[in-house]
């Protein structure tokens, strides 16, 4: 989630790093913005595309997995929800956060005990059509100082009907003196055309133990 100084469904993953700062493996969002994408075509025209190539054929229908492409319509928006984010650490009980939070939104949302060990999973579900290079984004503030940007690629995911597990990097919580306390934070899952699919604004605290 953030602080300061899931069977896997993509190729590639990442971390969302609450011990340090990290860095991005991609572009920046001024970078991004700049990439020029070509027409979009649907399931059934990338399948067709090729379609003599008997080696890029399977590997397209390996991408597509269990989609039924006759019960696609010619051109969607990818549908992607995410079902449900987990806090997996050795020393506690899993977290299991709600989406939406329906909890007091100026209430911490979870609390993590400084020092330890964790690993986030996000359950995730991809419909209509293929999403390409959906990347969690992850920003920290405490008292109003900004301490943790961070950017990883989650992957490229094809539509199906069971959802997704992806499961990132262990990290470890920040500690000390000056590293506990409350915090605010900004999650977004997005596209690599910046089309957002969700967006969390919530606070968190890092304490010397767990909550009872």
């Amino acid at each position: 989630m953030g602080g300061t100084d899931d069977d896997k469904g993509a190729p590639a993953s990442g971390s969302a790093a609450p011990g340090h700062e990290s860095e991005s493996s991609y572009a920046t969002d001024e970078e991004d913005a700049q990439i020029q994408l070509g027409p979009k075509i649907s399931i059934k025209e990338h399948l067709e595309k090729d379609k003599d190539d008997e080696s890029l054929r399977r590997w397209k229908e390996q991408l597509l997995g269990g989609v039924d492409v006759n019960q696609v319509e010619e051109v969607q928006e990818p549908d992607v929800k995410i079902l449900s984010l987990t806090i997996v650490s050795p020393d506690r009980p899993d977290i299991v956060l709600e989406i939406p939070n329906s909890a007091n939104p100026k209430a911490p949302w979870f609390t993590l005990k400084e020092g330890s060990k964790y690993n986030l999973k996000f359950s995730i579900k991809v419909s209509n059509d293929i999403v390409c290079g959906l990347k969690y984004t992850n920003t920290v503030w405490k008292t109003g100082l900004k301490v943790d940007n961070s950017k990883e690629m989650l992957g490229t995911f094809s539509p199906q009907a069971e959802s997704y597990t992806h499961v990132m990097p262990e990290e470890v919580t920040p500690s000390g003196f000056l590293a506990r306390g409350s915090y605010t934070a900004k999650t977004k899952f997005v596209d690599d055309v910046n089309k957002c699919y969700l967006e969390l604004n919530y606070t968190f605290d890092i304490q010397k133990d767990c909550a009872k």
